[in-house]
């Protein structure tokens, strides 16, 4: 047998006024030999695939691997560009399997669904006897043309996404069952008609999510998958859909998507957000006995697309004179080479955030002593790391601001921790990111509270200015399957 692996992997903000090009990708990750490198996010299945195919004996192709943070569209060039050189290889080595890890939302200019794309493209090459399987985020889009064009795929079950090796094990097993005629799998999915958030730590996802991985390997059920979709990707495929996969049952694969899909319909109440504003959850962390606090700045997670630069907490803290706070990570390339510059120790007067537009509200002008400086820089998430780059740690009156010159979300603690900042000294801790923060953080946190923040992403879901999905979902709808239908 013969498998061939890629990554081509982005999650495109449709309201973010980032582009992501060439320059995108080269600052996150880009390899024509990834096994070769320490695993990050997407770049991880690969390294269990391939390790996989090893013990079998299988021969092993190693195609592009490319990733970058989420932003707005990916320039139309840089897509196809990326594309076209893994269908280059598809045509030249015509694997008997073909493994990619693919992020599931990605948007290009000319192109809705990056993934259905390049998967239809595979399969015209490839033909119709030979295994194409994908392993996605769950914050993805899933079309129609995944459906058709795929064998196999699965969806990261964990958010935060913790569970990324994991399902690459479990997505291997299916492909080689399937390529070596062991078993014939079948897909099929179901429109959940919603549009939320899914935090699979705490119930009521926890259940759910415990509920699909008991029903796996039973009764015909090969995998189950919650595509939580993604909301700020403006497509006609926006929103959750339920996928199951059985051996070679067609209706039982639909009955059994069905059937979860109505469960977590069940749920949604349960799932509305009722986050306090900044004044409010600052207002618990003076309140406070037990620190730190860990309060996330939902709206400005690069994760999601955002610029990671506003100063709408920053400005609330200072204008309390709070002190023993921290606050980050804030991208700022400049700042981060004037700092590294300047040097530990160094007094200066700099501008803080609200450079990239309207999103990210005022700049705040503020002196600053420089208290670290650390070059390439790495956080946890789960058991992959993702790129920092130069992280500097500025002090102003006790409060503790910390700024990359790569724009990443705050996966981890080691972003403070690792430039001298002792978290037990803190009252509050503030991370920019949406919940990826929540695996490390929790740990060391008196309360965790999410924050409805100004800015690129926001948490209520009704007020997303779609114009490609109608907005025949829930909580738009209260009821989308009677009210659409009228």
């Amino acid at each position: 047998m013969k498998l061939l692996i890629a990554c081509l992997a982005t999650e495109t903000n449709s309201f973010s006024p980032l582009p992501t090009g060439t320059h995108a990708f080269e600052d996150t990750y880009v390899s024509r030999h990834p096994t070769a490198d320490a695993p990050n996010l997407f770049s991880g299945p690969l390294h269990v695939w391939k390790r996989r195919a090893d013990e079998l004996g299988w021969e092993v192709v190693e195609s592009l691997a490319a990733a970058a943070q989420p932003a707005g569209l990916t320039i139309r060039a840089t897509y196809e560009a990326y594309r076209d050189e893994i269908l280059r290889d598809l045509e030249r080595e015509q694997p008997d399997v073909f493994l990619i890890s693919m992020h599931g939302a990605m948007i290009a200019e000319g192109y809705d669904d990056c993934e259905g794309d390049l998967a239809t493209r595979a399969r015209t090459i490839l033909g119709p006897g030979r295994v194409i399987g994908m392993e996605c985020d769950p914050h993805a889009h899933l079309s129609s043309e995944m459906m058709q064009a795929l064998t196999l795929l699965i969806f990261y079950k964990e958010y935060p996404h913790t569970d990324g090796p994991d399902r690459a094990e479990e997505l291997f097993t299916m492909a080689a069952a399937a390529a070596e005629g062991r078993s014939r799998p079948v897909m099929r999915d179901y429109d959940c008609r919603m549009n939320a958030l899914y935090h699979t730590p705490r119930e009521p996802m926890r259940g759910f999510v415990d509920e699909m991985q008991a029903r796996e390997g039973r009764d015909g059920v090969l995998s189950l998958s919650l595509c939580h979709g993604f909301p700020y990707g403006d497509t006609p495929w926006t929103g959750t859909r339920m996928v199951a996969i059985t051996e070679g049952d067609e209706a039982k694969a639909q009955a059994v998507a069905e059937e979860f899909g109505a469960k977590l319909w069940d749920l949604r109440e349960m799932l509305l957000v009722d986050w306090p504003d900044i004044p409010e959850a600052l207002d618990r962390v003076e309140a406070a006995t037990e620190f730190p606090l860990v309060l996330a700045d939902y709206a400005d997670n690069a994760g999601g697309g955002a610029p990671s630069d506003s100063n709408f907490v920053l400005a609330e803290v200072l204008k309390r004179g709070m002190r023993d706070v921290a606050i980050g990570v804030y991208w700022d390339p400049v700042l981060v080479r004037l700092c590294e510059d300047a040097g530990v120790g160094a007094v200066m007067n700099v501008r803080i955030g609200g450079k990239i537009g309207p999103a990210s509200g005022d700049a705040l002008d503020l002196k600053v002593t420089v208290r670290g400086v650390q070059p390439d820089m790495r956080l946890m998430m789960g058991e992959t790391s993702m790129p920092m780059g130069t992280g500097i740690w500025l002090e102003a009156d006790g409060v503790h601001i910390v700024v990359s010159d790569v724009r990443t979300q705050c996966f981890h603690p080691s972003a403070f921790t690792d430039l001298g900042l002792d978290m037990s000294t803190m009252k509050a801790v503030v991370v920019k990111s949406s919940n990826h923060f929540y695996a490390g953080f929790a740990p060391i946190a008196s309360e965790v509270i999410h924050v409805n923040t100004p800015g690129t992403l926001t948490p209520d879901m009704t007020k997303l200015e779609l114009t490609k999905r109608a907005r025949d979902f829930w909580p738009c709808l209260a009821d989308p399957f009677k009210e659409s239908a009228a």
